[in-house]
């Protein structure tokens, strides 16, 4: 299992929808923005499909969680764009036109480390996320070549590493002890979220808000076991782009 890449000076992570960014890589990613790398994300979605109320407002969800992932994101200390697609929730694919358009914003932030969802996890029920992986993939084949899209008018660009997340054959650990302030406080602004994937009800209740703290917690310190660190965040490491 290897430990931590250097610090990139510029990170690109990649969602199916907001909030998957800090749930998977949120402790790294305020980790390289404390060191001054620029962070940028890029969700794919709208987050529309992200309520259990049959009467909810959609238009206003979709910009509740718009300004939600913006408010994420500063509080991981990213200093760099947030872009969303706006993809219909549930609805994406891994089509060609898709592809081009991750691989312009690949090609225009020019990472140096890219973050995405890992395609070849088995048993995925989550079609967004099966999709956005192999976006993810295929965006950085994409926009590493000059042929692919020419019509760009952006240079085309190599990243230097990528980083599968919900890795189904994890190989790489981010030492994230320190930043997992960051990362709950991050998630944490995903308000809209409480309900459906953070089993808080109740916003009041500090007895629900700890327990979800204490699932992040759970899950960053057995990462940390295998590298012996206290808090890790687990990815497969494609190095050779």
């Amino acid at each position: 299992m290897d430990l931590n890449l250097p610090p990139p000076g510029v990170a690109l992570a990649i969602g199916a929808h907001p909030d998957d960014v800090e749930f998977q890589a949120g402790g790294t990613l305020a980790k390289w923005a404390a060191s001054g790398c620029v962070v940028h994300h890029l969700i794919l979605t709208d987050g529309s499909k992200g309520t259990w109320k049959p009467d909810e407002d959609i238009s206003a969800l979709i910009e509740a969680r718009r300004a939600e992932q913006q408010s994420a994101a500063k509080a991981l200390g990213a200093s760099g764009e947030v872009v969303m697609l706006g993809e219909t929730d549930g609805e994406l694919e891994s089509s060609l036109a898709l592809r081009e358009r991750v691989a312009y914003w690949i090609r225009r932030l020019k990472p140096d480390v890219v973050l995405g969802h890992d395609p070849w996890k088995r048993y995925r029920v989550h079609p967004d996320h099966r999709h956005a992986g192999w976006l993810t993939v295929d965006g950085v084949v994409a926009a590493r070549d000059p042929f692919f899209f020419p019509d760009h008018g952006v240079a085309h660009h190599r990243p230097e590493h990528l980083l599968l997340f919900e890795a189904d054959a994890p190989d790489h650990l981010e030492d994230v002890s320190g930043f997992e302030a960051a990362k709950i406080a991050a998630l944490l602004e995903h308000r809209s979220q409480f309900v459906t994937t953070m089993a808080i009800d109740d916003a009041d209740s500090g007895e629900q808000l700890q327990a979800f703290r204490d699932r992040v917690f759970d899950r960053m310190r057995a990462n940390g076991e295998a590298a012996s660190v206290t808090f890790a965040e687990a990815f497969t490491h494609v190095g050779d782009l």
